[in-house]
């Protein structure tokens, strides 16, 4: 069977289009989500194609987008369309995974985008080596700076002790951040004894 599949991102968006190119592409039935973005991980009448879609069948899109704005994901969801025996064509980019020639096709971009995800990491962890030879902090800045921490300290164990809460609200920081550098110190003490 093939099961066309379309989809707007928004309300006002018209699916009519869409649904003229699955018709002349053979689509037996047509499975519609309106205002429900391309990056969305879970769009329901798509969720509700692959429940009903069984091995053999073809899934019909207007154009590749339709399915997934990201080819990571296009290609695992192809991967997945695949393993359950079900056909993909994509009108406009005239894409398919039914015939030999299509599947190769398919499985040579996927090829491309795991070495562009490869190199991607490769920079990302030479960057990452980079900076910390170079004696850059990485990560987010903590919450609470020395000097805060230092009044923080004063705070917490001087004559007038106050509590955290008062602490907290006192130096515009979270309680969060205090325990957290209270536990960090904590740690640091047990492990230098």
């Amino acid at each position: 069977m093939k099961i066309g599949y379309a989809r707007v991102s928004t309300g006002e968006q018209n699916l009519a289009l869409q649904i003229d190119a699955l018709k002349a592409a053979g689509a037996e039935r047509i499975y519609e989500d309106k205002g429900v973005s391309g990056s969305a991980v879970f769009k329901p009448a798509y969720h509700d194609l692959l429940r009903a879609s069984r091995a053999g069948d073809e899934i019909i899109v207007w154009r590749l987008d339709r399915l997934s704005r990201n080819l990571v994901t296009l290609i695992t969801e192809l991967q997945m369309l695949g393993s359950l025996g079900v056909g993909f064509r994509s009108i406009t980019e005239e894409i398919e995974t039914v015939t030999p020639a299509g599947r190769l096709f398919f499985h040579m971009v996927g090829a491309f985008a795991q070495f562009e995800r490869d190199v991607i990491r490769e920079r990302t962890n030479a960057g990452i080596q980079a900076a910390r030879r170079a004696g850059k902090q990485l990560g987010r800045p903590p919450a609470i700076s020395a000097d805060q921490w230092s009044q923080a300290k004063a705070l917490l164990s001087g004559p007038h002790k106050m509590s955290v809460a008062s602490v907290a609200s006192l130096l515009n920081v979270t309680r969060q951040a205090i325990y957290k550098r209270l536990n960090a110190e904590k740690d640091a003490e047990q492990e230098a004894a």
